[in-house]
């Protein structure tokens, strides 16, 4: 799975913040790793030099093989908080998409018959 990171001119990147996020969304994704071939996550800070919350967004675009890409965004008060509820958004919607996917294949979903 590879995983991109990209801020527009007014967020300041940095090694550790992608190197935070990257880790994040590698073990957040980890049930899916084989399944996803890429991760996008764009970081914008929307009113830049303008006060008042909520303006910090997190986009996030995963293609999954054979699929359509998914996306999701967040928006929030700050960078973190931003990618937390998007990466929220993105485990809950893969969760639902792969196993609707895996019940049409015939395969039992966690926790399903037979699990113990």
């Amino acid at each position: 799975m590879q995983i991109q990171v990209s801020t527009n001119s007014s967020v300041e990147g940095s090694e550790q913040l992608t190197s935070e996020i990257e880790s994040t969304v590698s073990s957040r994704l980890s049930r899916f790793a084989d399944q996803i071939t890429r991760v996008e996550v764009h970081l914008v800070d929307e009113n830049a030099d303008k006060s008042g919350g909520g303006d910090k967004r997190c986009t996030i675009e995963a293609r999954v093989a054979g699929q359509q890409p998914v996306a999701v965004s967040h928006n929030a008060g700050s960078l973190e908080e931003a990618f937390a509820g998007a990466a929220n958004k993105l485990s809950s919607l893969l969760n639902s998409k792969m196993g609707k996917l895996d019940r049409r294949k015939g395969n039992q979903p966690m926790g399903g018959p037979g699990a113990s």
